[in-house]
């Protein structure tokens, strides 16, 4: 795919095999658990950031706005913690450079655009169009996260390293007589890159889908609103509390599998001929794989084609998980940051269901939960009103 490997070389994790790919995916794993993931620390951040979020939320004062660029700062400043040490403001004009190249890059690689790149690749360099932008943005990425780098050099303690480029840079001194190492510093631009793009992107297109299901669907508001009501008296939300909060638990599987953003997965390449059923596959074929057809398979799900959290609960109301549930793909390639996504997604969701109702503007009547394809399915634009609670 012509288009991707000029925007993300084929180094880092997302697209990279072989050997590279299990020293660099086996590093990112090591160092978010190293950082706090499952742990209070990263907890503790997350928390911070959905009350700063909810503040936003309740500085529109019932009034309605798109949520879009608030849910991204929240979502955003989590993993620039985890990848630079540091958050940013709302009105930092660099942050909201980054997540608009951020939104550029995802929409190119979903346009038809970059499928006629794909498909001429030679010609299309040199034709002006959309597609030209996103290798702008995606130089963008690349210099702020150079300019990372080169102050992280001159500003980290070796013997406490605070994000994942302290851990990088000290694993390339580590391993830098190692023949067969493949840490370096391009490595860690795309790692970077990497982690930053799917960290933000994901999660907060997660979210926009969550509120507008729930303004869409006012009765399974109600019942989240009634759960958080009984479970809680204004304690902090951690991760484990979803073990108690059966239906809101419920809730948000049903949002991660209804909407189903990335409904083919990253392209996989097959590393040996192979044969699946009765089809042949020769070895480099790119594969994708169709989530889509398991998420709203009717031999696995109550009502598959429409939004209800009964597939995920039994029927005493306890929560159960559904083999079917693949939204972060699956085997040894399944998205690195599932752990986190989920994470996030329970402490976010829960303190804005707690703090607010959400209901349509004045005069709008009609909830449009169609897709718009980019890279993930997004829901159109949208506003809202957060009413405190």
């Amino acid at each position: 795919m012509p288009l991707h490997e000029l925007l993300a070389l084929p180094k880092g994790i997302v697209m990279a095999n072989g050997h590279m790919w299990k020293q660099q995916r086996r590093f990112g794993l090591m160092t978010l658990r190293n950082l706090g993931l499952g742990k209070s620390v990263l907890a503790s951040q997350i928390q911070e950031e959905a009350r700063c979020m909810a503040d936003l939320f309740t500085a529109k004062k019932g009034e309605p706005f798109d949520p879009s660029l608030i849910l991204d700062h929240a979502v955003t400043n989590v993993i620039s913690a985890v990848v630079y040490g540091h958050r940013f403001s709302i009105d930092d004009v660099t942050f909201k450079e980054l997540i608009n190249c951020n939104h550029c890059i995802v929409e190119n690689i979903g346009s038809t655009w970059a499928r006629m790149y794909d498909a001429f690749p030679w010609l299309m360099k040199h034709i002006p169009g959309p597609h030209q932008a996103a290798f702008r943005h995606m130089n963008y990425l690349n210099q702020y996260t150079k300019k990372e780098i080169e102050i992280h050099k001159q500003t980290r303690l070796s013997e406490e390293p605070q994000d994942v480029i302290d851990y990088y840079l000290a694993q390339i001194e580590k391993s830098k007589n190692e023949v067969d190492s493949t840490f370096n510093e391009e490595n860690l631009m795309s790692v970077i890159t990497d982690l930053f793009g799917a960290g933000s992107e994901t999660t907060s297109t997660s979210l926009l889908w969550a509120l507008l299901y729930m303004v869409a669907y006012p009765d399974i508001q109600h019942k989240v609103h009634k759960e958080l009501d009984i479970v809680f008296d204004g304690s902090k939300l951690y991760y484990e509390d979803r073990k108690h909060l059966p239906y809101t638990n419920a809730v948000i599987h049903e949002i991660l599998r209804y909407g189903n953003i990335a409904a083919v997965g990253i392209p996989r390449t097959c590393i040996k001929d192979f044969k699946v059923r009765n089809y042949s596959l020769q070895k480099d074929t790119m594969v994708l794989d169709n989530l889509d057809s398991v998420l709203y398979d009717p031999q696995y799900w109550k009502t598959p084609n429409q939004f209800n959290p009964q597939n995920f609960l039994d029927s005493d109301g306890n929560f159960l998980m559904n083999e079917a549930f693949m939204p972060f793909s699956a085997g040894s390639r399944v998205c690195l940051g599932e752990q986190l996504a989920r994470t996030e997604l329970f402490i976010f969701f829960g303190t804005l269901m707690r703090s607010f109702s959400f209901h349509l503007p004045e005069g709008v009547t009609e909830v449009n939960t169609k897709y718009v394809y980019k890279m993930t399915l997004q829901p159109h634009p949208y506003k809202i009103c957060a009413v405190p609670r």
